[in-house]
């Protein structure tokens, strides 16, 4: 059977983790890489079974990059422990990548009903995928909120990004280097209670966020 390392970024996400970490497939072992927390997301993840790997940078980018170096499977897998994904639905992701079919495989959001994606991170996330479908040819139409590839083939891309602009570097480094890509619809749930985006939670935290995918794609 195909192992593969999960690494949820996490930061003040106790309440999602409690109900998220026991519906990860067994399949997959878990990293909790918690960047900053002032709740005790690190007590949850240590007594639901998950590794856990603090990181002091703050950022996303930051989050992924130290979850990924401290995976040891051949295979690794990214998504946000908010609680807004199905961690089943990594499975299909795992076997395209896993069979050879292709060298990474991402989720496209479709919210499971209105309101749960609002509509200034969404207008952000189409603008941006649309000028990188123009721009490089990307075959991807949202900025890959879960996917799964080879642990070693991300780390030798070299992404620099720390912040909120590691997903996009990410897409640009994978069209240029010519990785084979396939996209699978994902559910995209209301957030945990008790927990808060730092991204689409306002429209300032998206205009940051934006600013990071823009000074990426300079």
């Amino acid at each position: 059977m195909t192992t593969c390392d999960l690494v949820l970024p996490c930061k003040d996400e106790a309440p999602a983790l409690r109900t998220l970490l026991p519906r990860v497939p067994r399949t997959f072992s878990v990293i909790v890489v918690d960047n900053g927390s002032r709740d005790d997301t690190a007590d949850v993840a240590r007594a639901l079974g998950a590794r856990l790997v603090r990181e002091t940078t703050p950022g996303y980018g930051a989050a992924v990059h130290a979850g990924v170096e401290a995976a040891t499977s051949d295979y690794v897998a990214v998504m946000d422990g908010d609680g807004s994904f199905d961690p089943d639905q990594l499975l299909p992701l795992l076997a395209d990548v896993a069979s050879g079919r292709a060298d990474i495989a991402i989720g496209r959001r479709r919210p499971v009903r209105r309101g749960v994606w609002p509509w200034h991170a969404r207008a952000g996330n189409a603008l941006i995928a649309t000028w990188l479908r123009h721009r490089i040819r990307m075959d991807a139409h949202d900025i890959a909120p879960m996917r799964v590839c080879r642990r070693q083939a991300l780390l030798d891309l070299g992404l620099q990004d720390r912040r909120f602009g590691y997903p996009v570097e990410l897409l640009q480094a994978i069209t240029v280097a010519g990785w084979r890509v396939s996209e699978h619809d994902v559910d995209y749930h209301p957030r945990a209670a008790g927990t808060r985006s730092k991204v689409s939670g306002s429209v300032v935290g998206t205009a940051r966020t934006a600013r990071d995918f823009w000074r990426v794609l300079r």
